[in-house]
């Protein structure tokens, strides 16, 4: 992704240098990421938080030091600009105002207005506050373990959780928040898979809107969040971290689904092309 030397937002939070407790598992980062990776781009991070927190690694950083992922911490920056800008345009088309999420990077732990969450609920947005929070030691360690590298494997990842944010401003994530006490577990996990799948679908929106306001895209970068999306369907996690496959426990769509979403979202650019709620997911 082209990105260096361009604008990045004023939108961030950086909250590294505070210290805070990790989360410690038998099978190291390798388990964490396992875990992690079921709730992965719009898990709800408060469902697991009192299963999976123990006291771990304490992160610590000298005041005034460089940290040692700042470079990442510029490109997401300049992304979530991107971000701003792309969204800013096509609300202003619908006769709308965009209000800005804000990132916020942290170590470890963060507290936020869902709750207390750690590295292991993975990137996650919070309706409450409208901020995306966001791990860039996980970050790292994600593109290894799924072994998607490059980039915009990594704005795939922020994309979608704008994509929430997005959701959130246009009521969506309010009608399935609402539907949770009126529908059964496995129905519910079907609504969470369609706005999961949205989410997708929104960040290949941005995705066709950046390339065409600002050229942002090199060589295989759009293969590279495609692979990345294929890695982190639910069977595909499911069958990695358990050895089989629960289709009723779903929350986040097939390997296919999310591909597919994704890549409908590049390629079409269009939001009424997004109605994953009434499409045929079979």
């Amino acid at each position: 992704m082209r990105w260096k030397g361009r604008r990045q937002s004023t939108n961030v939070e950086d909250r590294r240098r505070l210290s805070g407790r990790g989360v410690a598992f038998g099978g190291g980062v390798g388990g964490i990421i396992i875990v992690a990776l079921f709730l992965l781009l719009g898990g709800n991070p408060e469902e697991i938080q009192q299963q999976l927190f123990t006291e771990g690694e304490t992160y610590t950083q000298a005041e005034g030091q460089p940290l040692p992922d700042d470079e990442m911490a510029r490109f997401v920056s300049v992304v979530l600009a991107d971000t701003e800008d792309v969204w800013r345009s096509i609300f202003q088309s619908m006769g709308e105002t965009y209000r800005e999420p804000t990132l916020v990077l942290f170590r470890g732990q963060v507290q936020s207005a869902c709750g207390l969450s750690s590295a292991a609920s993975g990137p996650f947005y919070c309706p409450g506050d409208e901020k995306v929070y966001v791990d860039l030691v996980f970050l790292e360690q994600m593109q290894r373990q799924l072994q998607s590298p490059g980039d915009f494997a990594v704005a795939y990842i922020l994309a979608h959780e704008v994509g929430h944010h997005v959701q959130n401003l246009l009521g969506i994530m309010d009608r399935v928040n609402e539907a949770r006490g009126r529908t059964n577990a496995r129905e519910f996990n079907q609504l969470m898979v369609r706005l999961e799948l949205q989410a997708d679908f929104l960040a290949g929106v941005w995705a066709h809107h950046a390339q065409r306001m600002k050229n942002i895209l090199e060589e295989g970068d759009i293969e590279e969040a495609l692979r990345a999306a294929h890695s982190v369907g639910d069977d595909h996690l499911q069958k990695q971290g358990q050895g089989y496959v629960v289709p009723d426990s779903f929350t986040h769509g097939t390997s296919e689904q999310r591909y597919h979403w994704l890549m409908k979202g590049i390629q079409t650019g269009d939001l009424n092309q997004g109605d994953t709620f009434s499409a045929d997911l079979s």
